[in-house]
């Protein structure tokens, strides 16, 4: 089943919307979510401090975890849901340039769905293994194991 995301989730709007709607808020510590534009799968958090949208890029990692991105040296902080980080990064002094004080809302609930490779033409997709082949997980379709090719 596919989870409801935050509120402040506004999926793949520009940063210019962006930077519209925090503007309008126009309350130091608001913030919303939204896609990255640039690194696609990556999110970005968008916080308002004096007249200036500070972004910091969100990661989900393969656990389905989710951090902000830290300059080197940092330790990274990992989060369950979204709903977490934000909870946290609302405490004073967590690194931000503001903490969070005021989520900007979008006006349509959304939920996320989960990422499904599309499926291979019939002529294409493989038979079941034969037990002989039992202990190759590399190449069992619906198989967690990812299979590596040498570059």
């Amino acid at each position: 089943m596919a989870a409801a995301l935050p509120v402040c989730y506004h999926g793949a709007i520009t940063r210019t919307e962006c930077e519209d709607l925090l503007g309008k808020k126009h309350k130091d510590g608001a913030y919303l979510i939204r896609d990255s534009e640039t690194i696609q799968g990556a999110m970005c958090l968008c916080v308002y401090y004096k007249r200036v949208v500070y972004t910091y890029r969100l990661l989900q990692t393969h656990t389905g975890s989710y951090t902000l991105m830290t300059a080197g040296g940092l330790a990274e902080t990992f989060f369950k849901t979204l709903d977490d980080l934000i909870r946290h990064y609302k405490k004073k002094n967590q690194g931000l340039t503001i903490h969070l004080r005021h989520s900007v809302k979008r006006k349509t609930a959304m939920l996320a769905k989960p990422q499904k490779a599309p499926e291979p033409p019939e002529s294409q997709r493989r038979q079941s293994p034969s037990p002989e082949d039992d202990g190759d997980y590399e190449n069992v379709p619906d198989s967690d194991y990812v299979e590596v090719l040498p570059p």
